[in-house]
């Protein structure tokens, strides 16, 4: 199984900003005993490309740990040499794209619009972050996959518990998931942890519950 197809079968990548060094790896041993195997680790993070080479050192291939935010090829390159398994970006920037798969690494660009999406995916993107989702809503997923089908789309920004089987019914072959799933902020202890080992679980299970209604529907229709 690729690292694609992996990102795409948990269909749970945990935002995280903010962590430090010594809660990084509870909290990807968390998520991914939830079933929440991708790990995305924000640039603008303090000492963030630290954090994901402890994290893919310590933990190997129990979870896929990327870099967020990148904004430019050259912070790429050096997630990448840090041990980041996949690129995330807010925007399209071309030459970012070029650089990651240059490496042979998942690149996941932001975008809103149609021209955006398609942008990103013309340029050699492997899957586009619609974001921030929250302005367009399911809806919009939905609407946009009628043109786009064979674009995958991961919406991000304001996903939560009571909205992830929408935006997966919609089409979101997998969703980004911030503060409602990772809070930093809080106190990081084994109580902690425990809670969001359970909070990874109902997130995961929620995909696979959206997931079963489209192919539920699909069976319906043929």
């Amino acid at each position: 199984m690729t690292i694609v197809e992996q990102m795409l079968n948990s269909g749970v990548v945990a935002v995280i900003r903010g962590a430090k060094e010594d809660t990084i790896v509870p909290i990807a041993e968390a998520l991914s005993k939830g079933g929440v195997k991708g790990i995305e680790i924000t640039a603008e993070t303090p000492g963030a490309l630290k954090l994901i080479e402890k994290v893919a050192v310590e933990l190997g291939d129990k979870v896929i740990a990327g870099a967020g935010t990148v904004l430019d090829p050259e912070t790429a390159r050096t997630a990448i040499m840090h041990g980041a398994k996949f690129v995330f970006s807010p925007t399209i920037n071309p030459e970012t794209i070029k650089m990651t798969k240059r490496y042979g690494v998942i690149s996941v660009p932001g975008a809103l619009t149609p021209t955006e999406i398609l942008t990103g995916y013309e340029h050699g993107a492997d899957l586009i972050k619609v974001f921030p989702a929250n302005l367009v809503g399911p809806g919009y997923l939905k609407d946009v996959h009628g043109p786009l089908p064979h674009i995958p789309l991961m919406p991000t920004g304001g996903i939560s518990l009571s909205n992830v089987e929408s935006y997966i019914e919609a089409g979101a072959v997998a969703v980004g998931v911030g503060s409602t799933l990772v809070n930093t902020k809080v106190k990081m202890d084994d109580t902690y942890f425990e809670s969001l080992v359970e909070r990874a679980k109902m997130f995961s299970d929620l995909v696979k519950k959206a997931r079963g209604k489209q192919e539920y529907s699909r069976y319906s229709m043929s």
